[in-house]
């Protein structure tokens, strides 16, 4: 199977931003949206998110919130992405049920991933691979993690961290089966219509 991109938030986001999504995810094929508004607090969220998540469900987009099942529910999300501090896969699956995504933040570590697979996640993420502007980076993943990975589980795995047009390649050779991607979209110097599209290309050669 060949890598697809997982299109991830800015953290803060304006009025405008909806329309901004609807033009990038129109640009090409994405599998899914993570709504990672960091820089908002949830009365936020609950007035910021109905919008993004119906721009991506009308796409076929999976709109997956980030840290919490219970808004991820309320809202009506099609999954949610934990982090370690976020609670347990169990505890996830039970607000989301066994028909909606359950991803989880695992850093570099083959030990959190196995615990994530075992819990019953729907995908692991592994990263950063490369220096990112939107989260501290404590945990630097190398691409052989995900080769390792690959090589033993069926369970899809998610690269995140810093990746762009330019540093995906090794990623997606590695056996990624998704790119999520934040700057390397919203930030790229043609445009994020312009990002997806390089992307997608790079993804099916």
């Amino acid at each position: 199977m060949t890598s697809q991109l997982y299109l991830i938030t800015p953290p803060r986001i304006d009025a405008g931003f909806a329309a901004r999504l609807a033009d990038t995810l129109d640009a090409g094929e994405v599998a899914a949206l993570q709504i990672r508004l960091k820089d908002h607090d949830q009365a936020d969220i609950r007035k910021l998110a109905p919008d993004l998540i119906r721009i991506a469900q009308a796409r076929g987009v999976a709109a997956i919130l980030n840290d919490d099942a219970e808004l991820a529910d309320a809202l009506g999300c099609d999954g949610v992405h934990i982090g370690q501090q976020d609670g347990t896969v169990k505890a996830a699956r039970a607000i989301m049920g066994k028909d909606r995504t359950v991803g989880v933040t695992c850093h570099d570590s083959r030990h959190l991933a196995m615990v994530a697979g075992e819990a019953g996640a729907d995908y692991v993420a592994f990263g950063a691979f490369y220096p990112t502007a939107t989260k501290d980076v404590a945990h630097q993943a190398s691409p052989d993690v995900l080769t390792w990975w690959t090589e033993l589980f069926e369970l899809p795995c998610v690269a995140i961290g810093g990746i762009t047009v330019e540093n995906a390649a090794p990623l997606i050779a590695a056996g990624a089966d998704f790119l999520a991607v934040c700057g390397g979209v919203w930030q790229h110097p043609d445009g994020p219509e312009a990002a997806v599209k390089a992307f997608n290309a790079l993804c099916e050669a």
